[in-house]
């Protein structure tokens, strides 16, 4: 898949430990959650999901493109996950989402944006 972003687009990843009982904490002991963002509109365009199950991977990418950080509050975004996205890895997955929004966050400041 050959996709191209604007140059308007950031790319911000953050991970987080999964808890011991889930299956895939067996091969490995973080997930990644990655974030495409437009920094002029703040729409997250596109997200990466370190996930295993390819079903999964397109189902967090539902909840979360098109969300616009700069007109919502993450908690909004992490409370969607939350209700829709009921997998053990649940709580990894919204830390680092949280986590790619606040790396983005320092990037704006750092570029004066």
């Amino acid at each position: 898949m050959n996709i191209n972003y604007s140059d308007n687009t950031v790319y911000f990843i953050a991970y987080s430990k999964l808890p011991g009982g889930v299956a895939v904490a067996k091969m490995m002991d973080l997930v990644g959650v990655g974030l495409i963002i437009n920094y002029e509109t703040g729409i997250i365009e596109d997200v990466s999901c370190t996930l295993l199950t390819k079903e999964a991977k397109i189902f967090l990418k539902s909840i979360i493109v098109g969300f616009n950080l700069h007109e919502s509050d993450i908690s909004e975004l992490i409370d969607k996950i939350n209700f829709r996205f009921n997998g053990l890895s649940q709580k990894a997955i919204c830390v680092a989402t949280k986590l790619s929004y606040e790396r983005y966050l320092t990037w704006r400041q750092e570029k004066n944006l």
